[in-house]
C-alpha cells in the first residue's frame, strides 16, 4: 500500500526555559542534570524537519517560569477552527493555559475556550479520522471526554491508561493515518485493549522496549512518521506497513517525559471566518 503525505499545520514552543525542576511524571528527576542548549538544538532540528517535509509551523512564544511549555501538544485540542484550551492537573503547568487563550484569538480563531475539567490537550486527545481517541487514568478525566465530544461534535472513544510511565495517550498510542494506529497494548486496561483490537485489527503493535524508548510519541503526516530513533523495532515495523520512519534524537526533552509528539500541537482544519452570531 502506497502511503500519501498530506501537508499539516503545527504549533510549537521553543524550549528557551527548558529545565527539570519538579517531578510530575515518572520520567522527571530534578537531581539529574539537564542542558537547555541541547534541548533547543534537538527541538530546532524537529522544527526544521517539519518545514522540510512541507508542513506549516507556527510558534507560540515561551514564557519564563514554565519549563514544560515546550510540550505544546498538551496546551489545547484544535479541530475545524474550534479550540479547547487545556486545564492542567498539576499547578506547575496551570499558567501555560493563559498563553494559549491569548494566542489563538490573536491569530484569527473566534471559537476558543478553556476546558472545564482536567483536560491536557492533544496529550490525551488524538484525532483519528471521524473520531477522537481520548486517554484517561492519569491526567484528563472522563468528564472531560464528554465535554470534548459536546464541544467538537465528534465521537470521543475513551481509553484507560494503566501504566504511570505512559501517563498521556500520546505516550502509548500514535495515529498514523485516519484508519491506522500504533500502540503498546500493555499500557491500556483490558477493556481498552479489546476496544483497540476491534477498531484497529491491523494496528502496528509496540514492544515494551520501544514503548519505553517513547517510540509511540510520534508524529505522522500519513507517510512520514517522525519518532525517537531508539525505537528500532517500531522503525522496522513502520517500513513493513509502507510508512517512511524518520528517527529523531529527543533525548534531552525525554528527561521531562516528552518527545516528538509532545512538542507538536496539530491545528486540524482551517481558521474559521467570524460568524455573525459570535
Amino acid at each position: 500500500m502506497e502511503r500519501v503525505a498530506t501537508p499539516r499545520h503545527y504549533l510549537m514552543v521553543r524550549p528557551t526555559y527548558f529545565d527539570v525542576v519538579y517531578s510530575i511524571n515518572p520520567w522527571m528527576n530534578p537531581e539529574k542534570p539537564t542542558s537547555t542548549r541541547l534541548a533547543i538544538a534537538q527541538w530546532e532540528w524537529l522544527r526544521d524537519l517539519f518545514a522540510d517535509l512541507g508542513h506549516e509551523v507556527d510558534l507560540l512564544p515561551p514564557r519564563p517560569g514554565l519549563p514544560d511549555m515546550v510540550f505544546a501538544a498538551n496546551g489545547a485540542t484544535v479541530m475545524n477552527g474550534r479550540v479547547l484550551v487545556a486545564r492542567f492537573r498539576d499547578s506547575q503547568r496551570a499558567a501555560e493555559s493563559d498563553a494559549y487563550l491569548e494566542w489563538f484569538p490573536a491569530h484569527g480563531y473566534t471559537d476558543v475556550r478553556q476546558a472545564r475539567w482536567v483536560n491536557e490537550g492533544e496529550g490525551d486527545y488524538l484525532a483519528a479520522g471521524s473520531v477522537i481517541l481520548a486517554g484517561t487514568g492519569f491526567r484528563s478525566t472522563p468528564r472531560a471526554h464528554r465535554e470534548t465530544e459536546e464541544y467538537f461534535g465528534v465521537p470521543v472513544i475513551g481509553l484507560t491508561l494503566v501504566d504511570p510511565r505512559f501517563y498521556h495517550l500520546d505516550t502509548a498510542l500514535a495515529v498514523l493515518a485516519d484508519d491506522t494506529v500504533m500502540y503498546h497494548p500493555e499500557a491500556f486496561s483490558a477493556e481498552s485493549r479489546e476496544r483497540l483490537a476491534e477498531l484497529y485489527p491491523d494496528a502496528v503493535l509496540a514492544t515494551a522496549a520501544d514503548a519505553a524508548a517513547f517510540g509511540l510519541n510520534a508524529v505522522s503526516d500519513g507517510r512520514h512518521v517522525v519518532l525517537p530513533q531508539a525505537a528500532t523495532g517500531l522503525i522496522g515495523k513502520l517500513r513493513e506497513h509502507g510508512f517512511e520512519p524518520i528517527g529523531a534524537d529527543m533525548s534531552e526533552l525525554l528527561k521531562a517525559g516528552g518527545s516528538v509528539k509532545c512538542c507538536t500541537l496539530e491545528l486540524h482544519g482551517t481558521v474559521p471566518a467570524a460568524r455573525p452570531d459570535r
